[in-house]
C-alpha cells in the first residue's frame, strides 16, 4: 500500500456580487465583430457611420485591433432611443 501525500483543496474564488459583476461587464472589452453582430450591421456601414462621426467610441489595441467598451457601446445605443415621429 503505497502512501500519496494528501494536496491541500484549494478554496475556490468568492461570488462576486451584483457590483462586482455590473463593473466588470461595463468594462469588458468587445471585438468589432461581437459589435457587429450585436448591431446586426455590415462592416461598410459601421464604418460609414464612423466616418460620419457617429458611432461608439473605438480604442486601438497596440496590436492594431479594435475593441469598444460595453459601457462605451450601451451609452452610445441608449443615445440612440429618441422617438421617431
Amino acid at each position: 500500500m503505497s502512501r500519496r501525500a494528501l494536496r491541500p483543496v484549494l478554496p475556490h474564488s468568492p461570488a462576486r456580487g451584483k457590483e462586482d459583476t455590473l463593473v466588470a461587464n461595463s468594462q469588458q472589452m468587445l471585438k468589432l465583430d461581437q459589435v457587429l453582430a450585436e448591431l446586426g450591421m455590415s462592416r461598410a456601414a459601421f464604418y460609414r457611420m464612423r466616418a460620419r462621426g457617429k458611432g461608439p467610441r473605438l480604442l486601438k489595441l497596440p496590436n492594431g485591433h479594435l475593441r469598444v467598451r460595453r459601457s462605451d457601446l450601451d451609452a452610445w445605443v441608449s443615445q440612440l432611443d429618441t422617438p421617431a415621429y
